[in-house]
């Protein structure tokens, strides 16, 4: 089934009958959301106005980490229970979610001295209940030798810890669990808002209007789901649900340049205002971040000052041949974080002591489910949570032990390397990528990574790699046409894969893959797809029978 037929037969799905329950907001919230309830036997419709994992869960750092900062505002549960679901995530999903050692350098004069943090990362080793390799205190020799990129001169030592990180990226991580919300059978739809929803004889009946088409149509459910993130607060007085709890803002970024070192360690520092900051490893990439600034709206960008500000601390504390500038900017990642917080709370005197844990609100007269923050590192736990709650609502599930996430069982990962060896894969990998193609595609698409493997049995050219300088191949570009919803170029290259993240949008649009992608996946309408999202510079990429309609559109 090609993507934009899938996305028709789930909008046509999305007016039949009574759903048990409505989620409003695809990003991570909304997506495990579904997925759990979906695998236990509910009848649930999902949508977003815009791409599933579009706004804030598109702009993490990439980590699924147990929270070693908030130990220093002493929230000893959260970090228990965040550690908790790190581990959690690293058994479940061994492929997708991996351990990574963080090294941290200290400089004299911080706030804490560095055996007084190396005791923390001890405390937090155990806290994880010792899951990870144990932390290590590092002296200068030991970040000379080892991390020879820092300026050691500006440090006392420091130490080395574990926690994990995405290999792909965290919208991939999002759109896996909305794909496990298709098969089990929910409605899911991507670029449909809701207009209105009120309570008729006690159940929600909600317009929704397709953002893509502008039809309008009515679906009716007997709960409601509020998982839009940072725009929550807009959708509970839409649907006239009041809450104890709103949001605060949190501005993030994030800079993607060229590898700038080959450590397989996330350099950790503490930047010149005192806030953690990352150089995380991106295979042939490194991404530097992130920012903590408070902000009034969900609406974001990158500033000259955020671009400033995390060149400067880079190059004050690694020792680059030529240090970084805007020129060698790739792309930029720029989101906020939805922060819970009580409506008629006193104001936050610390902003950085602000916590970062989720809560649920039920609104059992309304038949309504609220959450407000969320981490991705939490996000079996927040899935089982909105699935209790929905249960004390009154819906009930058929199957409410029923599996909902993690990899797929030992047999089927045996039976795909067994067939992908038969077909000699592993073979055709390109010579620039980092893993092989067979461990590549199980990562990425599991149980249906069959589907793409047979794509290159049947033509080994599928195997080749369809931009230079990334390790997207062909096969996988076929199956995102059938499978995976995607209505928009952005949504390809952004989120089912990270191309736009590794790839600059000029070198994008000069690609030769760039036109066969907008071809496979839009057909007739690929050089209007292309024009949106390259303007002036798609052209470059369409034959001169196509550029003279392009430039009419």
């Amino acid at each position: 089934m090609q993507g934009v037929e899938l996305r028709a037969k789930n909008l046509e799905q999305l007016q039949d009958g009574v759903f048990d329950v409505l989620v409003v907001g695809a990003g991570i919230n909304g997506a495990v959301s579904a997925a759990c309830m979906a695998a236990r036997g509910a009848r649930v419709a999902l949508v977003d106005r815009g791409d599933f994992g579009g706004v804030t869960s598109q702009s993490s750092s990439n980590l699924a980490w147990g929270g070693i900062k908030y130990l220093e505002s002493f929230e000893f549960g959260l970090v228990a229970k965040l550690c908790a679901s790190r581990n959690h995530l690293l058994r479940s999903f061994p492929s997708a979610v991996r351990e990574i050692r963080f090294f941290v350098g200290h400089e004299p004069g911080f706030r804490h001295g560095r055996l007084k943090l190396f005791l923390g990362a001890l405390l937090y080793w155990f806290i994880g209940l010792c899951k990870t390799r144990a932390p290590r205190l590092l002296s200068r020799a030991d970040i000379a030798r080892e991390e020879p990129m820092v300026r050691v001169a500006l440090t006392d030592g420091g130490f080395e810890y574990s926690d994990a990180y995405l290999q792909d990226n965290d919208a991939r991580f999002v759109w896996n669990f909305v794909r496990r919300a298709l098969d089990e059978g929910a409605a899911c739809a991507n670029y449909v808002e809701l207009l209105h929803a009120e309570r008729e004889d006690g159940v929600w009946v909600a317009t929704l209007r397709c953002t893509l088409s502008g039809k309008a149509w009515v679906v009716r459910a007997k709960t409601l789901i509020n998982t839009a993130g940072p725009y929550s607060d807009e959708l509970g007085a839409r649907i006239d649900v009041r809450t104890e709890h709103t949001h605060a803002f949190s501005k993030g970024i994030h800079l993607i340049v060229p590898q700038i070192t080959r450590s397989k360690r996330v350099l950790t520092f503490f930047a010149d205002d005192g806030r953690l900051f990352f150089a995380i490893p991106m295979g042939a990439r490194t991404c530097i971040g992130t920012t903590d600034t408070r902000v009034s709206t969900p609406e974001s960008e990158v500033t000259p000052e955020d671009r400033a500000f995390v060149l400067a601390n880079i190059n004050k504390r690694l020792a680059l041949a030529t240090p970084l500038t805007e020129a060698d900017i790739i792309s930029e990642r720029c989101g906020v974080r939805p922060l819970a917080t009580l409506r008629s709370g006193e104001a936050v005197k610390d902003w950085m002591q602000m916590s970062r844990k989720h809560v649920l609100e039920v609104n059992e007269q309304r038949a309504s489910v609220a959450i407000f923050g969320g981490k991705l590192t939490d996000c079996v736990n927040v899935g089982e949570e909105v699935a209790r709650a929905v249960g004390s609502l009154g819906v009930a599930y058929a199957k409410p032990f029923a599996t909902w996430y993690g990899e797929p069982a030992l047999a089927r990962r045996e039976a795909f390397f067994a067939e992908a060896a038969r077909c000699k894969l592993d073979e055709l990998t390109p010579n620039t990528s980092s893993e092989q193609l067979s461990a590549r595609l199980w990562r990425r698409y599991g149980v249906r990574a069959g589907d793409v493997l047979a794509y290159i049995a049947a033509d080994g050219r599928e195997a080749n790699l369809l931009f230079e300088g990334a390790e997207h191949v062909r096969a996988e570009l076929r199956h995102a046409r059938a499978h995976e919803m995607v209505s928009n170029l952005d949504d390809y290259l952004r989120r089912r894969t990270k191309l736009s993240m590794v790839l600059a949008r000029d070198v994008l649009a000069r690609a030769p893959g760039m036109r066969e992608c907008a071809q496979a996946l839009f057909g007739d309408h690929a050089a209007s797809e292309l024009a949106h999202a390259f303007g002036e510079h798609f052209t470059s990429v369409l034959p001169t029978s196509d550029r003279d309609a392009g430039a009419a559109l």
